[in-house]
């Protein structure tokens, strides 16, 4: 008897599960959400990935979907020429505000592209970088075409991180309180499963990141929140708000620099918020001498990362 598993084409699974998703956020969107990015020191989730993505002194990086740098200006600052790549042209000009204020903007180089795009028209070349990073950021309806863009384009590993739960614009705790249903998605299945079909080996881990949202008025936070509410929960708005109202607390760290580096808002929740991530990694066959490690669970406040404590000093 053959197996559904191995017959199922786990690419079309993908592209079904899109057409029944929310559209994903356009560049606009992106250009947008830029002035709430600023320069900062690595934020442990940042720090977490770049532990288990091994990549060797003098490589040279792709960081697909860059954003704000989170990724590309701690690699720039530790002597990795990095291709930083990303849809929102007001995020690349975020990026070079922030490799200028770290002096490295000499070993960044900006690239507008989409996951979707002709990325040898844009100078992505196959073999062209060492090691392709895709951190939170692949957002396609061909999941295959995707990670076949990062197989050509990287020599030696490619490394991305997907949802592992319920997704990083959800609080569980919240959706459970005023009864509202959640959707676990699980997007790593699909990748992994794809992967293999593909012919790689890929490997999985998964990083714990707490979220601290933030607001300066309940309004603000109803908006944020609301945006959880998945179909057919229009009517929980009355009870997020009542909720809301009863857990926002002051915080104490009000115009400190937040996860994105932009000040916190005066507001905050009462609880914690996890988003579980899944870190994939494939590569060509291990080059003699290359790290390796055991596949397991990295919780963020136990991570002890010498690379990044070598480059604080």
């Amino acid at each position: 008897m053959r197996s559904r598993l191995l017959e199922t084409d786990w690419n079309d699974e993908w592209m079904l599960l899109q057409r029944h998703r929310r559209p994903a956020d356009d560049p606009s969107y992106w250009d947008a959400k830029a002035k709430h990015f600023r320069p900062r020191e690595t934020h442990p989730y940042a720090q977490a990935f770049l532990e288990l993505a091994q990549i060797l002194p003098g490589e040279s990086v792709l960081d697909m979907g860059c954003g704000a740098g989170s990724l590309a200006i701690p690699l720039a600052r530790g002597g990795h020429r990095v291709v930083a790549a990303d849809f929102s042209p007001r995020m690349l000009e975020t990026l070079q505000e922030g490799s200028a204020y770290y002096g490295v903007e000499r070993l960044v180089r900006p690239v507008c592209v989409a996951w979707d795009d002709d990325w040898e028209a844009a100078g992505l070349a196959p073999g062209s970088v060492d090691v392709a990073l895709a951190s939170r950021s692949i957002t396609t309806s061909n999941l295959k075409a995707a990670l076949g863009k990062l197989t050509a384009v990287a020599r030696r590993r490619r490394c991305v991180t997907l949802v592992a739960g319920a997704g990083p614009h959800c609080d569980e705790h919240i959706m459970e309180a005023i009864g509202a249903s959640v959707t676990h998605s699980r997007d790593y299945v699909y990748a992994f499963n794809i992967l293999v079909q593909m012919g790689e080996k890929p490997e999985v881990r998964y990083i714990d990141s707490p979220r601290h949202d933030t607001f300066d008025s309940l309004e603000e936070g109803l908006a944020d929140f609301a945006r959880m509410l998945e179909d057919g929960n229009e009517n929980k708005l009355d009870e997020l708000r009542s909720y809301l109202k009863r857990h926002m607390v002051e915080n104490p760290h009000v115009g400190e620099p937040g996860e994105k580096g932009a000040p916190q808002g005066c507001y905050m929740l009462d609880h914690e918020r996890v988003v579980r991530w899944a870190f994939l990694a494939w590569q060509q066959p291990k080059v003699p001498g290359e790290a390796s490690g055991p596949v397991g669970v990295i919780l963020l406040h136990r991570v002890r990362w010498c690379w990044w404590s070598r480059l604080r000093r």
